[in-house]
């Protein structure tokens, strides 16, 4: 059986983006996990972890270790603390986004089933987000991102006969 203990600061990745500043470790891998995913979050104050989303296959928890976050979902904002769990299931209804609401970093963990392939859907910048496990010849995870005004037709780039 491996372990991991949510409170090390051991980061294997995060991001520099302007409003999600963050470090991250994902846990699942480490675990051996196949159908359930997790990802400690250690989050700046004021910064987010992710754009306000929601997913088409994958229910995700939300679980605070150290510090406040706002969470942000079709019903408001509400604070939570050390302790507190939230829930954020599958379609609009479960949209959401997490910030660092305090004056020092969260430490949070998001964990959710895995889906594969999976769509999500964010609402703010109307982008739609297609993932799948197969990979490219180069070794990548297949992933698109686009709006519905830049879709392709159907038939572009097809030959009928």
């Amino acid at each position: 059986m491996d372990e991991v203990n949510v409170y090390d600061d051991e980061w294997t990745d995060g991001t520099e983006e302007p409003g999600f500043r963050n470090r991250e470790r994902p846990l699942g891998e480490t675990l051996g996990a196949q159908k359930l995913g997790g990802t400690v979050y250690l989050i700046e104050p004021g910064e987010r972890i992710c754009p306000y989303h929601w997913h088409c296959g994958e229910e995700e928890w939300l679980l605070v270790l150290e510090g406040s976050v706002t969470v942000r979902t079709p019903d408001g904002e509400r604070e939570l603390v050390r302790g507190a769990v939230a829930a954020f299931p599958i379609g609009p209804g479960g949209a959401h986004d997490v910030r660092c609401s305090g004056s020092e970093a969260a430490r949070v963990l998001m964990m959710s089933t895995l889906s594969d392939p999976e769509i999500c859907v964010y609402p703010d910048s109307e982008k739609v987000g297609a993932s799948a496990g197969f990979l490219r010849a180069d070794g990548v995870r297949t992933r698109l991102l686009n709006r519905e005004a830049d879709n392709l037709h159907y038939f572009d780039g097809e030959r009928g006969q």
